[in-house]
């Protein structure tokens, strides 16, 4: 599970925007926002940098 969701919130940014930068699909950035699907480790971080944030941000705990 991630946290892609409520960082995106958090900082105001809508998912068309995140997935120009990452040049994916609407669906595929949907899906790692919604738990559909998890993105690798590599695009985790990518990710994390073009939020500013830790990668560690993005994970649950749980």
């Amino acid at each position: 599970m991630n946290r892609i969701k409520e960082v995106l919130e958090e900082k105001g940014i809508k998912q068309v925007w995140l997935a120009d930068k990452l040049g994916k699909s609407f669906n595929t950035v949907n899906g790692y926002v919604q738990n559909r699907k998890q993105p690798s480790l590599e695009m985790l971080y990518e990710i994390a940098k073009i939020l500013g944030v830790d990668a560690k941000e993005l994970l649950n705990d749980k």
